[in-house]
């Protein structure tokens, strides 16, 4: 079993203004101590075994302060949501722009919402439009598949595009919307498979590649720009 995450101070300079805070999580699983830097939101967490002592943790830590400044260097930092900023939508760039309207709509290559309310504005319609597209392609490839979909519920999750219960809901992140059709569709047809087989095996694959034949583009696409869409931060200032 994993324990929550607690956040320790370190000896010395850490980089970041203001310095990076490093969690600590102790796991049963972990067979040594590791470090690592999220892609998504730039966190720092030091994984060691339950029963290891955090001295020598300390020290690993220390050993990779270097490197543990240029992962941070070159990540890309958050994106407040606010009018100027290029969205992508469906993968095409839009700017995110007020105007007289109620509600946002997509005007040209911009993002039109009213002025009160931008970033709220903007949530709702992409997750209506990642709504709309993603129960289409379901229906499409559960069609194909012979095998009714269940519910469909949109959640932002960091782990993972999509999951299938055992009852055949489904669940996306609506940030999918904000990659290329073809992205949203690959996970579509992924989670769908799952109607058949409940794993990640051959047969699964296999159909996974009846539905979308283009998978293996896809899941490149996701593993190298899929933090990215992360990176649109919609709460309010």
């Amino acid at each position: 079993m994993t324990k929550d995450p607690e956040t320790i101070s370190l000896p010395g300079p850490m980089p970041g203004d203001p310095p990076l805070a490093v969690r600590l999580r102790r796991s049963a699983r972990a067979r040594r101590v590791s470090l690592k830097v999220s892609r998504l939101d730039g966190a720092v967490t030091l994984t060691l075994p339950a029963r290891a002592p955090l001295r020598g943790a300390l020290a690993f830590l220390e050993e990779r302060r270097d490197w543990l400044s240029a992962a941070v260097a070159g990540l890309e930092g958050p994106l407040a949501v606010a009018p100027g900023l290029v969205l992508p939508v469906e993968g095409q760039g839009l700017t995110l722009t007020t105007a007289p309207v109620r509600a946002a709509r997509i005007e040209g290559d911009a993002l039109l919402v009213p002025a009160g309310r931008p970033a709220a504005a903007a949530l709702a319609f992409l997750k209506l439009r990642a709504r709309d597209r993603l129960a289409q392609q379901v229906a499409r490839h559960s069609a194909a598949l012979g095998r009714p979909a269940g519910k469909l519920t949109l959640r932002d999750t960091r782990s993972r595009w999509g999951s299938c219960t055992a009852s055949g809901d489904l669940m996306f992140n609506w940030r999918l919307i904000l990659a290329p059709p073809p992205i949203l569709d690959y996970v579509a047809a992924h989670e769908v498979a799952h109607l058949a087989q409940m794993n990640h095996s051959p047969a699964f694959w296999a159909e996974v590649a009846r539905l979308f034949p283009a998978h293996r583009e896809a899941r490149r696409w996701l593993k190298a720009e899929g933090a990215a869409l992360h990176r649109y931060r919609f709460a309010p200032a």
